[in-house]
């Protein structure tokens, strides 16, 4: 039989079904993205569209010049050329600015480079919400804010019925949340990722977690599982 409390669970249980899934043993998603471990925030890496703003102290064509990566995933800036933009963390890329404007005759390039607009970070919020469709992740964004994003749940969305699903790594991962809780304060509003998908108040979502909730009436935390199909 399941633990009532999530965090009490010695480790993950497998249920059947189409697909099978596994309860695991936290009260959090994996965090789909890198940490820098020098100040344990998250590291974000560039993507084409993305829009920036570069700075470089003393040279006018580049003060405070708002540019954007294109579709291949480089810059064209002035004095500096072509730059590879796409894959790199802000910081990378402006130790690349450096090194290019050095090529070029500058003794010691201040350069300074800012995410303006992510353009490829977005998430999805679906389901009983009032405007569905995709919004920017900016900042640290959590799953309240990405449903008012939507402009709020709808007016017959249940609250106990919220899904998040992620990818992290390949493995698929889906956990049940209660809007009411997190208003109440009996757990944390989750920190939302780009590519995350959140369903609000729909029941065929609610379906996948089904044999687990005839188990877990009453849930203290919550519910993340591990999805074993395709």
């Amino acid at each position: 039989m399941l633990c009532m409390s999530l965090t009490a669970c010695a480790g993950p249980h497998m249920l059947g079904g189409e697909p099978g899934i596994r309860v695991l043993a936290q009260s959090s998603l994996p965090a789909p993205l890198e940490v820098d471990p020098a100040t344990g925030l998250r590291t974000y890496r560039i993507a084409p569209y993305d829009k920036l703003t570069v700075d470089v102290v003393g040279i006018e064509e580049l003060s405070k010049r708002d540019v954007q990566v294109d579709a291949s995933g480089r810059l064209s800036l002035p004095i500096a050329g072509d730059v590879v933009a796409a894959g790199r963390t802000p910081a990378e890329l402006q130790a690349s600015v450096v090194a290019q404007l050095r090529k070029n005759y500058l003794r010691d390039p201040q350069v300074s480079i800012g995410l303006k607009e992510a353009a490829g970070q977005v998430v999805t919020v679906d389901g009983s919400v009032r405007e569905p469709g995709m919004y920017p992740v900016l900042g640290g964004m959590t799953l309240m804010r990405a449903i008012a994003s939507a402009k709020g749940v709808g007016d017959f969305a249940r609250l106990d019925d919220v899904v998040i699903y992620r990818t992290v790594q390949g493995q698929r991962y889906a956990a049940l949340y209660n809007l009411q809780a997190i208003r109440d304060a009996r757990y944390t509003d989750p920190e939302i990722f780009a590519n995350d998908v959140i369903v609000v108040g729909d029941s065929p979502s609610k379906h996948l977690f089904h044999d687990i909730l005839l188990a877990l009436p009453a849930l203290s935390a919550p519910l993340v599982v591990a999805l074993q199909g395709k």
